[in-house]
């Protein structure tokens, strides 16, 4: 599994949850069952960005940065770090039955995304991970971050479990390009959706 691989990722967490819950306590992601789609439009509106205004997290949010010290994914308090793959960032708002509801990741670069290719990019490889009906609603090129720019997609899949809304993005810094990518369930999105938002607008790499 590639470390963009988000929905694949955000599942076996809310896995993990529940058997953490069932057991004692520990953490679950779980696995999305996804299946490739056919694409969007080519590119949304810029004013589908206009949320992304760079700034230092509000008081009491709390920091995970990644492994050396690359980048930081700023995150609320009512959210809980989760353990994913080596070298990434991750929290998560648990909702009732232990149901992973909202979930924010910072991954390394490691494939070939790049700030050319990440609108296309990132629809093509949630659908090879196993998304199904993977619909592009909005991209974006040179956005501003507060350390460096980067390329944003917004996009809705199907997994095994439900249906998201995930921003993603790849951001390009003085130290280190990032992925960082908040997700959340449709019925989940309008109230989680300020938050998503503003972690990724505090997103330092």
């Amino acid at each position: 599994m590639t470390a963009t691989a988000t929905s694949e990722r955000a599942e076996r967490i809310e896995r993990r949850v529940k058997r953490l819950a069932a057991a004692a306590l520990l953490l679950v992601a779980g696995t999305a069952g996804v299946v490739p789609a056919a694409a969007a439009p080519h590119q949304g509106p810029p004013a589908a960005f206009n949320w992304l205004r760079p700034a230092p997290p509000p008081a009491g949010w709390k920091a995970a940065p990644l492994e050396g010290g690359a980048a930081t994914l700023f995150y609320p308090p009512a959210w809980h770090a989760v353990q994913t793959d080596p070298g990434t960032a991750s929290a998560g708002l648990i909702g009732s039955h232990h149901r992973l509801v909202g979930y924010l990741n910072a991954t390394p670069q490691q494939g070939a995304e790049t700030l050319a290719n990440w609108i296309d990019f990132r629809p093509k490889h949630v659908a090879k991970e196993g998304a199904r009906h993977v619909r592009r609603t909005a991209a974006a090129n040179a956005l501003a971050f507060r350390s460096g720019r980067g390329a944003c997609v917004i996009d809705t899949y199907q997994t095994s479990k439900a249906r998201y809304r995930e921003i993603a993005c790849l951001v390009s810094g003085a130290h280190a390009t990032t992925v960082i990518v908040g997700a959340a369930q449709l019925g989940n999105w309008a109230r989680l959706a300020p938050s998503i938002e503003r972690s990724i607008s505090a997103f330092e790499t």
